[in-house]
């Protein structure tokens, strides 16, 4: 469901307006821009560094449609960047969250029991100002509070124009971002979203909906009312062997965002465009879809499911319609981050019916690295 489009009131809750920007910290920079352009589509938009007066960091902005992600390395052996990426590999530093008023936002927060990572400042240049704050969250994730209606330059203070189109492949907003957090912490975090920023518990799954033979999660999706901003936040279930999630929590070092889901309009083109471009994704065994067949004709979906077994796309029904949703590989190296492409004709969930296939989709991989 795409993040509404909001106007500020007065409330005593941090009042959000969107998703300004998601910035990954990752090992170079340089190449990860290269991969989010040649394989995802992503137009590189901005670039700061030590040409434009950044010393220890390389940041690419990346956009397509309503996604923005930053993508920043370090450029010394030490230093806050530097550090992250030791210990967690690439990974989600900041999911940062636009508001009309930064110094408010986290005053609201901080006073509704958030940890203050970075008081409210400002950054500005010839384009104006940008203020911002800062939050903590799960593991070493963060949320910034940004205010930029007083800016127009390409993306932040320090940054300049680096235009070089990916062409896309029609993304067009994020959906919503997955936190993985320790066995036993996902009710103290959903508790955190629901005291501090107000969100609403809209689904619930456990070991009965999540699971598999030898492994499940429990999961708890949080969402701002207002404008759909949504962070479900898994953790492990006790299992036979070793979930996705405890082999996630094992090789990022701790807690932090599993997945960022992507909304297209159209997956089979979108996901058909990215396979060309060299994206892997999980693949689904054939019998998959000779089971949802059936359901597939009474939901009257329009898609072809040749087409969509061909992709390993999976169908998930709700009363209110039908959602198709894929699943990347991990992004990099270690089998932390990955992706999501969605679109939903009606559905508001997150493919309840699909846990079971995708669960043993991952674990096939987890046995391949030797993990399960």
């Amino acid at each position: 469901m795409p993040e509404a489009v909001v106007s500020p009131v007065l409330t005593d809750v941090p009042v959000l307006e969107g998703t300004d920007h998601i910035e990954l910290y990752v090992g170079n920079a340089r190449q990860a821009a290269h991969y989010y352009r040649g394989a995802f589509g992503f137009d590189v938009v901005a670039y700061a560094g030590p040409e434009t007066g950044v010393r220890d960091r390389a940041s690419y902005v990346v956009e397509q449609g309503r996604i923005r992600l930053v993508l920043t390395a370090p450029l010394l052996p030490d230093g806050p960047v530097a550090d992250h990426v030791r210990r967690h590999g690439d990974g989600v530093r900041s999911i940062a969250l636009r508001v009309g008023d930064a110094t408010a936002a986290f005053e609201a927060a901080v006073a509704r029991g958030a940890t203050p990572v970075a008081e409210p400042q400002v950054a500005h240049d010839e384009h104006g100002a940008v203020r911002y704050a800062t939050i903590a969250t799960f593991g070493d994730t963060v949320h910034h509070f940004v205010e930029r209606d007083e800016y127009s330059g390409p993306f932040w203070p320090g940054y300049r124009d680096d235009r070089r189109p990916g062409g896309g492949v029609g993304l067009r907003f994020i959906d919503h971002s997955v936190g993985n957090v320790e066995l036993g912490r996902m009710d103290a975090w959903v508790e955190y979203y629901q005291g501090v920023f107000d969100f609403d518990v809209s689904q619930e799954f456990d070991e009965k909906d999540i699971a598999t033979q030898y492994s499940g999660l429990r999961s708890k999706v949080t969402r701002d009312r207002r404008t759909m901003i949504t962070f479900p936040i898994n953790e492990p279930a006790q299992g036979r062997r070793a979930s996705q999630i405890q082999e996630y929590l094992d090789y990022y070092r701790g807690p932090g965002v599993q997945h960022i889901a992507l909304h297209t309009d159209d997956i089979v083109a979108s996901v058909s465009a990215m396979h060309d471009r060299g994206v892997e994704f999980l693949t689904t065994p054939g019998t998959y879809y000779d089971e949802i067949a059936p359901k597939a004709a009474a939901h009257a979906v329009t898609e072809d499911l040749d087409r969509l077994r061909h992709l390993g796309i999976l169908v998930d029904f709700e009363y209110e319609g039908y959602l198709l949703q894929i699943f990347s590989k991990p992004v990099s190296d270690r089998p932390t981050l990955f992706y999501e492409v969605i679109q939903r004709k009606g559905a508001r969930g997150f493919g309840k019916g699909n846990f079971r296939a995708l669960f043993e989709a991952i674990e096939r991989e987890q046995a391949a690295r030797g993990n399960l």
